[in-house]
């Protein structure tokens, strides 16, 4: 008898990208897609096929997946429920797999979104085109995306909902995308849905009522309670449109941690020891500061100050601390350099590159390759308008044809 299991399909570059104000790049992207593979997340959202500018960043990071350079993960791209962003992203990204259709289905959004183009039978007509069309087209795997489901009538979301798995939907994502759920309404919904269509559920929260990852935990224990698997959309540090998504190590924290919930299977895949490297990674990629009160990553974390809490943490750090630092690979000591620098940037030269790559023990053959990889790595700081880390540095080395693909843009 299969066991349903909370899988993490993280969108930080679908819907954290998406933060107003703030962009990542092309390596940046890749990078967070290395970054949640080496966390052992199932799938990553990472980004629109219809979107011109992500085309060739798509296609090296999908050559990369078949390469082996990323292992265990899958890509999803998102798009419109509608047959024209299907024949696009397959005319651009031709060997995706993982596809996401999106549609609005509450009536305020049908009503006042689509302003007449699209009624209630006319939205599940235009998706189920859409999903037949992706299947036929080469993807193995498709979600149908219920936008602004938390506003939508049950019974309307359950017909829609049948009917993307009756024409072949691998899954449902619940979106709750005003943020207005609480965690007594999605796990009332989403088990009536659960049942009722008897399919994976995603589910996709917002935070505009600060209740983002009990939201998303509560939602999949109602898809786990009723013999479904259930996928939580996160995003690093929590990040997202408006108010923000539900943070990846909080929800695996909850779950792992949380009272009531230890029954539930968690992906056993998931490596919370990647934790703190992913998030650091994130925050100085998208210089949004990690809060000092973040669960598991920020700096007060697991500080103590007051007397009576410090003197209980160190008789027993059960006493104040729920699960122990090591775990999200925090606790090794961060070395600072004071002294000479040696950097490489838009405008280096070949001896000090060379110095920089020596120091991350990167031996290059022979003096065109380290030219080649020279190249690289100028454009990759013109590409990012920031220094590169050292994952970055040593990405460029290994994967130049990959890189070199995602440096590029055709307008």
């Amino acid at each position: 008898m299969h066991k349903p299991k909370i899988y993490i399909l993280d969108v930080t570059n679908r819907d954290g990208v998406q933060t107003s104000r703030i962009c990542l790049s092309k390596l940046q992207k890749t990078m967070i897609n290395i970054h949640l593979n080496d966390m052992g997340v199932a799938q990553s959202e990472f980004g629109f096929p219809v979107t011109r500018h992500e085309t060739n960043y798509l296609n090296a990071n999908l050559e990369l997946l078949s390469s082996g350079g990323l292992s265990g993960i899958n890509l999803s791209g998102w798009i419109r429920a509608t047959s024209e962003d299907v024949k696009t992203a397959f005319k651009l990204v031709p060997t995706i797999k993982y596809l996401n259709l999106s549609i609005s289905t509450s009536d305020q959004m049908i009503v006042h979104k689509f302003k007449g183009k699209l009624d209630h039978a006319s939205v599940i007509k235009e998706m189920t085109e859409a999903v037949k069309l992706a299947r036929q087209s080469g993807a193995e795997s498709i979600c149908v995306n219920a936008e602004d489901a938390s506003r939508t009538n049950i019974s309307y979301l359950i017909e829609f909902s049948q009917a993307a798995r009756d024409i072949g939907a691998d899954r449902i994502r619940y979106c709750d995308t005003l943020g207005c759920d609480t965690p007594f309404s999605i796990y009332d919904r989403i088990k009536i849905l659960a049942k009722e269509v008897a399919l994976p559920i995603e589910i996709h929260c917002h935070n505009d009522l600060g209740l983002v990852v009990a939201n998303s935990v509560s939602g999949a224990k109602a898809a786990v309670d009723s013999g479904c698997d259930a996928y939580i959309n996160t995003c690093v540090n929590g990040m997202g449109e408006r108010a923000g998504n539900a943070d990846l190590v909080s929800v695996i924290l909850a779950i792992k941690y949380g009272h009531g919930l230890e029954e539930y299977a968690l992906d056993e895949r998931i490596n919370l020891k990647k934790a703190w490297k992913t998030c650091k990674y994130a925050s100085y990629a998208f210089g949004v500061p990690i809060p000092i009160n973040q669960p598991g990553i920020g700096s007060n974390a697991f500080a103590h100050e007051s007397g009576i809490h410090a003197d209980g943490a160190l008789k027993d750090r059960r006493n104040y601390e729920l699960y122990d630092y090591e775990e999200l690979g925090r606790g090794d000591p961060e070395i600072i350099e004071t002294g000479r620098q040696i950097t490489a940037g838009e405008y280096s030269g070949i001896k000090g590159f060379r110095n920089v790559y020596e120091k991350l023990e990167v031996e290059f053959h022979n003096e065109e390759e380290a030219t080649k990889i020279l190249e690289l790595v100028r454009y990759a700081n013109v590409h990012n308008q920031k220094p590169l880390v050292d994952d970055e540095l040593k990405f460029i080395a290994k994967y130049p044809d990959i890189a070199r693909k995602i440096f590029t843009m055709n307008p």
